[in-house]
Parts: structure tokens; sequence; C-alpha cells
């Protein structure tokens, strides 16, 4: 193995800390990044005059506006410290969340004094730069080739999943396109309307490149739906998985897709999309003469954290080029597990042969002996992310940035040329030779569905890319301490022992096996078999445990919860209802189950001491939450019974 490039990575160096335990470090920096701005404005043209006095800096209104800024804030810090979300402790395992890198907080705070736009390079000349190469840098830790993919930085996932769409739409309707326009019609004459329907990605983007030789892409361009609307003869059906991102169901709509073109796809007992299923409506779609927009898989669903078998996927698509002639473009919503592809890189990026993968993970120190991850199929998964056309990915859930910043790649940048659109007074191209060619490397706003957008996000992803590098001794340092805290966390709810309240008596049940550090978990009292009472008993212990109880802060432990219900998975949670002891008939009665829901992305917990600290705090604070719902029921049926009572006297 090959002397690795960071051997001395620190991860509690690389946070401010749950007690702000960096904190010399951090405003020393922070001093920095804004003495550095002043120091930027004061040394423009020295020469030029001032603008205020120090006669003028304590004129009345003058100090009198400062005193009012300073209250403001006063204000705004109180409510941030009453209510906000501490993210930043291990007692918060909620949502997918948790602390945020010093570097990429400093580097936000530095860039944004300077306020750049990066909808146009001319707003932001050296964010946009750092933008573009921090797209590259995701193209390249999911394979694939940097000198022909292309990425960036979006609000979120939410906007990433529409953008991978948009483009899945107008390259859905270019083969009809030329069809119809009389100068390239020769192009595709030998494909039959069923062919149009459903060609391979690559062949359509080779089209593109002819029709740009020819000089008349923009004219074709303008016979797509771009120009001409939505044909959903054309675009076909959406395959979506029915554990997909709420974003899908939106998109539909925005799009003009319409909700009824999309078609679920069934998960399996852990939640993963059913390769059968998969197989057998993607073939009878094009059996039947369907389109197929795009077929959507998920890594890490935000409900369970389960990967699909991406791998299977690509095997499908080549299935129905070689057996049909006919393929689909593929998606992957990679928003939460996306960044986890660095665990599997060495440090040139390339994938670690699996039966390599533990014993590299044990040698640099980031997974004990009894731990191991990921799963067979779930390295397969990431391994063939290189073949999908594009991938979604938030480096603001496990790439620890600051809201927002999200992220798409997409594996062949001719794509964008389908809806690049420009602005002539933001995106004017520059023919003489003293200016940078900036199009040529890819016009942000030009080509992407937000307009203006902060710089700052850029500089902060790119800062993080620097320090932590996209691979097993980078990034990977930092998500194999959540993913260790999640497998010890697993094994003592498995083996903990019910706990007592009076004659009350609990038992946790969680999702088996989870493909990433998301657990599920109930909690049951003995001898129940309601599954409504069952529900009711797991949505108050959530709202004990999360910021429903108003001052979030001084709550003892924080998460979030999920309910897995028929309407969205069918079946599948009635698996899970059996594993907590429902009968079939009382799942069919009810059919949803409230779960408690722990995305683990701590880094604080990875020492067996810190975690074994955290574990029995936890326990206490399982037994205290009983305790005080117990109480409360208690109360309610006291309550009860003496409103029931005759009054003295009748």
């Amino acid at each position: 193995m090959t002397k690795p490039l960071h051997p001395n990575l620190n991860v509690n160096a690389l946070f401010l800390g749950p007690k702000s335990e960096n904190a010399v470090f951090f405003r020393e920096m922070m001093d920095y990044a804004i003495n550095e701005h002043m120091y930027w404005r004061s040394g423009f043209h020295p020469g030029d005059s001032t603008l205020v006095t120090s006669v003028d800096r304590y004129e009345h209104n003058y100090r009198e506006t400062l005193y009012r800024t300073e209250g403001i804030l006063n204000q705004l810090s109180a409510k941030l410290k009453n209510t906000s979300i501490p993210f930043f402790s291990p007692r918060y395992l909620g949502h997918i969340n948790s602390d945020t890198l010093m570097v990429s907080n400093l580097a936000y705070v530095m860039a944004m004094m300077y306020n750049p736009n990066n909808c146009s390079y001319e707003a932001s000349p050296t964010t946009t730069e750092l933008e573009l190469e921090s797209g590259l840098d995701l193209c390249r830790m999911f394979g694939y080739n940097p000198h022909q993919s292309w990425g960036h930085i979006t609000s979120g996932g939410t906007v990433a999943n529409y953008e991978g769409l948009w483009v899945a739409r107008n390259l859905k309707t270019l083969p009809f396109a030329i069809s119809q326009h009389p100068k390239a019609k020769d192009l595709v004459i030998h494909k039959s309307t069923k062919q149009l329907k459903n060609m391979p990605t690559a062949e359509i983007l080779d089209l593109i490149s002819t029709l740009q030789e020819r000089g008349i892409f923009e004219e074709v361009r303008d016979m797509t739906c771009r120009g001409t609307g939505t044909r959903p003869e054309i675009l076909g059906k959406l395959l979506v998985p029915q554990s997909k991102h709420y974003s899908w169901m939106k998109a539909a709509d925005i799009f003009g897709i319409g909700q009824e073109n999309i078609i679920p796809l069934p998960v399996n007992e852990n939640y993963q999309t059913d390769v059968a299923q998969m197989r057998k409506i993607t073939l009878e779609l094009i059996e039947q003469g369907e389109s197929i927009l795009a077929l959507i898989a998920v890594v890490g669903t935000t409900e369970v954290g389960a990967i699909d078998r991406i791998d299977e996927v690509i095997a499908l698509r080549q299935e129905c080029e070689e057996r049909y002639g006919e393929s689909f473009y593929i998606h992957v919503d990679a928003a939460y597990a996306g960044y986890a592809c660095a665990m599997l890189l060495n440090e040139q990026g390339e994938f670690i042969e699996y039966d390599e993968l533990a014993n590299c993970h044990r040698s640099i120190g980031i997974m004990p002996e009894n731990i191991s991850w990921p799963k067979p199929e779930v390295y397969k998964s990431f391994k063939a992310l290189k073949e999908v056309d594009s991938i979604t990915v938030d480096p603001h859930k496990v790439g620890f940035i600051q809201y927002a910043a999200g992220a798409i790649c997409m594996k062949d940048k001719r794509i964008l040329d389908l809806i690049s659109s420009r602005a002539a007074y933001v995106f004017e191209e520059k023919n003489d030779n003293t200016t940078p060619v900036v199009n040529n490397r890819g016009i942000l706003g030009s080509s992407i569905m937000e307009g203006s957008k902060a710089g700052a996000t850029a500089a902060a992803l790119w800062a993080a890319h620097r320090l932590l590098p996209l691979n097993i001794n980078g990034y990977g340092k930092v998500i194999a301490a959540g993913i260790v805290t999640a497998q010890r966390l697993i094994d003592k709810l498995e083996n903990m022992s019910p706990i007592e309240v009076g004659k009350h008596r609990f038992e946790v049940h969680i999702m088996p096996s989870p493909d990433f550090h998301m657990i599920n978990f109930t909690f049951k009292e003995m001898g129940n078999e309601n599954l409504e009472s069952h529900n009711t008993l797991n949505k108050r212990l959530y709202e004990l445990c999360s910021y429903s109880t108003g001052r979030a802060y001084t709550n003892d432990f924080l998460t979030s919860s999920t309910i897995l219900d028929y309407k969205e998975y069918g079946d599948t949670p009635r698996h899970y209802a059996e594993r907590c002891g429902f009968s079939r008939s009382e799942w069919d009665k009810i059919r949803r189950i409230f779960v408690l829901r722990a995305a683990v992305m701590t880094y604080c917990l990875r020492d067996e001491e810190h975690f074994e600290e955290f574990w029995n705090q936890l326990q206490t604070i399982f037994v205290k939450k009983l305790n005080q719902l117990v109480d409360e029921e208690e109360k309610k049926a006291r309550l009860k019974s003496s409103l029931d009572a005759p009054l003295l006297g009748q």
C-alpha cells in the first residue's frame, strides 16, 4: 500500500468541538479572516479620501446607530441560543446533521465578506473557479472522467434532483426534434419511433456534437420540449423507488411530467429497490412500447439509510440495450450517503479491492476489529456509480459543510448544451485575446437552475476538500467515526435489558442491519398487542426528545422520527411491525408504524471510552423519559376517574 499523504490527520482538530475545545484557534483564524478583508478594503487605492472621520464617529446619531446595531445583534443571539438545535453535541442523534468543519466555516466567512455571486464570472472570478474545481473533486470521487464530466454546487439535494431531471427531460425529446429537422433527420432515419423514445444517453450526446459541427444545434434544440413544451407521449414514465425523497413528486409537477407518470418501484424488506420488481416493471414498459424518461436510484434513503443496488440498475439498462435496442437515463440520488464513497478510495482516487478494504480501514485506525463497512453489495453499488448519467450529493450532509450546499455531478458535460441559456449582460462572451475564455470551462449561471448564488459556499467546500481529501485518509476518517458509533449503538440497543417503570416493562426494537449510519428504533411496552397505542407511545417519546419541548438546547437527548406506512411502502413496514411482536391482523388494521430515527453522524464517540460514557448517559435518559411518560398517563387516568365519579351530594 502506498504511504499515505495525510497520516497524521486528527479528527478532533477539524471541528470547533462540542465544548468549543478549539475556541482559541477558531477565534484567531476568524480574526485573521476579518482582518484580511479590512486590510483589503483599506489598501484599495489608498490615496482615495476616507468617508468617515474620527469626529464623525463620535457624533450622537452615529453612536446611536451603532448602539442600536449592537442591541439587535444581542436580541438575535438570545433567540439563537434559546431555540437553536445543538447539532454539535453527541446528544443530538436525529436528522442528517452534525457539527461543521472549522475550515469550511472560516472559509465561508472569509469569502462572504467579499460577497461574490457565482451566477456570473464577472461578479465572482475567484469563487466561480473554486466551485468548478470542487465540482470536479466530486466527479473524481464517483469515478467520472474529470476531462468529460462536470459538477457544481446547488442550494441542496432538491435542486440537484431537479437539474438531473431537467437534463433527462430535454435529452429525451432531442431525437424526435432531430427526426423533424430537414437538415438533421438523416442522422436518425434508421430509427423506429419506439427506438427514438429510448435511445442511450451516450448516443444522443454524440448527436449533439454532430449537430454542432453542422451548425444547426440551436435550431434543433428549439424543437425539443425546451421550445415546444412538454410532450408526455415522448417523455413517458419516470421510475422512482418507494423510498424516494419528496422532491421527485415536486419535480414531476414543476417539469410538467405529471405525477400520474411516476411509476413507483417497490422496495424489499431492507427498503432497497426490489431488483426483481424493478426488472419486471422496466421490461414490461419497454415491451408495451412505453417510453422511459429516467430511472431513479437512491444511495442513502433519508428514512432508513438504505442503498440501492446501482450495479443491478446498470445491468438492467445494459440488458435493455442488448435485448431491445432501447435504453433510459439513470440518475442517482446520493444526497445522503454519496460522500461515503471516499471511504473506499485510496489516495490516488482508486477503489480499494473489497477483500483488502477491512485491513486498510484497520491499518489506519478508522475501524476496530469487530466492525466493518460496507456490505459487499453496498461496495458494488458505490463502484457502479461511475456508469450512471448524473448524481446528486449533499456536502451539507456527510460532507460536514454548513448550509446551503448541495451538488450535482454529470458524467458528460455535453449534456449542458441542452439546458444552457444566455443573458447577454451576465454571460457576454469576449473575443479579444486579453480576456479569459471562461465559457470553455462552463459558465455557471447559464447552465444551472438557480440565478444568484453565494460564492462563499464554494469557498467553504473548496477549503474542506483541500484539508480533507476525498479518500480513505481524508473524509474517510471523519465518516468512519459515525459508522463505528452507529454500529456500537445498534449492538447496545439489541442487547439492552427491558426498562422497568413501576408495573410497566419496555423493550427496544431496532430495524436490523442498516446500509449506512441511520438507526430506526421503537420502544414497546411488553404485553401490548395494540399497534395504535404503540405508535402513540413512540410519538410521545419523540416529543419528549425533540425540539417539540420548546428549548431544545436544554433537552438531554434529541432525536427525530418518521412514519412507515402502507401508502408509501405498501406492506414492507409489516416486517418490522411483526418483528416488534404485532400480528398480521393488527398491521392490516393500522397499516403504519411510528419509529424513532437517528442519523449517527457524530465524530465525538469513536473512542470506546467516550462511547461507553455516552451509552450510560443514554440509558439513564431512556429511563427518565419513560418515567415521565408513565407519570403523564397515570395522571390522565386519575383525572378521568375523578371526572367520571358522581359529584358529592348527588
